[in-house]
């Protein structure tokens, strides 16, 4: 899991609520935090969950996962890894250790599958020998 990027992350959420013409306090307000943890958040100071810039993505009308590769949540990706990522980090129904663990063993299904593609692929290239 790549770490956090936050400084980018604040200047990128400024950015974004420019664009909207929102005020720090109209979109505190919209996503549900207070107005001093989402100033702390674009001056690069607080750390955001998951589900902290769910709220904030869907306030600006942006998708979380354009959030999640700013904040380092997640890498730039096939859109279906991301995608899946997403819903996972996005559940509200199970905590953050929950999500962590269903993406250890997505990424290590992926690895997995991989390898063996890549295995597969090898075989197929050899000429065979009788």
């Amino acid at each position: 899991m790549a770490s956090l990027n936050v400084g980018n992350l604040g200047e990128y959420l400024r950015e974004q609520r420019r664009q909207a013409q929102l005020s720090l306090r109209q979109l505190a307000e919209a996503a549900g935090v207070s107005n001093p943890y989402l100033s702390q958040i674009e001056r690069g100071l607080r750390k955001p969950s998951a589900d902290i810039l769910q709220q904030l993505a869907k306030a600006l009308r942006i998708s979380a996962e354009t959030l999640y590769v700013q904040a380092g949540i997640l890498d730039e990706r096939d859109p279906d890894e991301v995608e899946t990522r997403a819903v996972i980090l996005a559940d509200p129904s199970i905590n953050e250790r929950q999500k962590q663990v269903l993406l250890q063993i997505y990424d290590s299904f992926r690895k997995e599958n991989a390898h063996d593609e890549a295995r597969d692929e090898a075989r197929g290239a050899m000429p065979h020998t009788n």
